[in-house]
């Protein structure tokens, strides 16, 4: 299989679909809901999702039959597909589709190539805001806009980084334990939150804020983001050497069996200390 051209073939994907949501940063969408989790995020649907869909589809599903690739996006049924062939497409048309309804900068374009055991070969990430494209591909590092992209710790504080405000989290003061936790350990400062972004950029700019993190309690509620919002930025952790793990450290589930959502394991995505 050829990583190289399929990563090619994303990046197109990933472009066009950003130009879509582009065209409509400014403009009023009408809101949809749809099945989901039990957060507001994951129930909101806009004909401009729906398009990115159809973009990015347009580029990938000739691949599809090319290499025998599987596929699976949010808005479209899941057809166990992925459990069949030995790898599929994993895409987010538009995570942070609330952020994008407030005109809140935080919502981008996302696609990943993975295996049927899970491991991520292949993981893009456009955002539409700042024109800024990130991909990684298994075992050729990591870029940012075509270069090779090396990260550095420029603050004296801890960045937690959520989609939304952690007074308004549950289990909010297990995760402020957590974090004064850290910040202790490694003698920062304190805790600077950045809410409001999708699950995609929320890992990116743990990448851009170190020391940062950003993590998910496992829980018994579906929710927790699905396996579409973690499946690229998994791929760039894995080639920058970081961990993007489940709640306890271990491997996160990337192909579940039994649906989407990760709330049965959480996640743990973690920018705190540079090798």
């Amino acid at each position: 299989m050829d990583l190289i051209k399929l990563k090619d073939i994303a990046i197109e994907a990933a472009l066009a679909a950003g130009k879509v949501i582009q065209q409509y940063m400014n403009a009023d969408v009408l809101v949809e809901q749809k099945q989901g989790g039990t957060s507001y995020a994951s129930q909101v649907i806009t004909a401009v999702d729906k398009a990115c869909e159809a973009t990015i589809l347009s580029h990938l599903l000739p691949t599809c039959e090319a290499y025998n690739l599987a596929l699976l996006s949010e808005e479209t049924e899941d057809d166990g597909s992925r459990f069949e062939e030995a790898f599929f497409w994993c895409i987010d048309p538009m995570d942070g589709t609330l952020a994008f309804i407030n005109k809140h900068p935080g919502f981008s374009v996302s696609i990943a190539l993975v295996s049927k055991d899970g491991a991520p070969y292949l993981g893009v990430v456009f955002d539409p805001s700042t024109d800024t494209l990130y991909h990684a591909i298994r075992g050729y590092g990591t870029y940012k806009n075509g270069s090779p992209w090396a990260i550095g710790h420029a603050n004296d504080y801890l960045t937690y980084l959520t989609d939304r405000k952690l007074k308004e989290t549950p289990r909010a003061a297990e995760i402020e334990l957590l974090l004064n936790d850290h910040v202790e350990k490694l003698k920062l400062e304190g805790v600077k939150e950045m809410a409001g972004a999708g699950a995609v950029l929320n890992a990116i700019r743990v990448l851009e804020n170190g020391p940062a993190c950003m993590l998910k309690f496992p829980k018994k509620e579906k929710g927790g983001g699905s396996i579409w919002d973690y499946a690229a930025t998994a791929c760039i952790y894995q080639e920058l050497g970081l961990p993007a793990t489940n709640f306890e450290g271990g491997k996160l589930d990337l192909n579940r069996r039994d649906g989407t959502f990760m709330n049965h394991q959480g996640v743990l995505y973690a920018n705190l200390v540079l090798g």
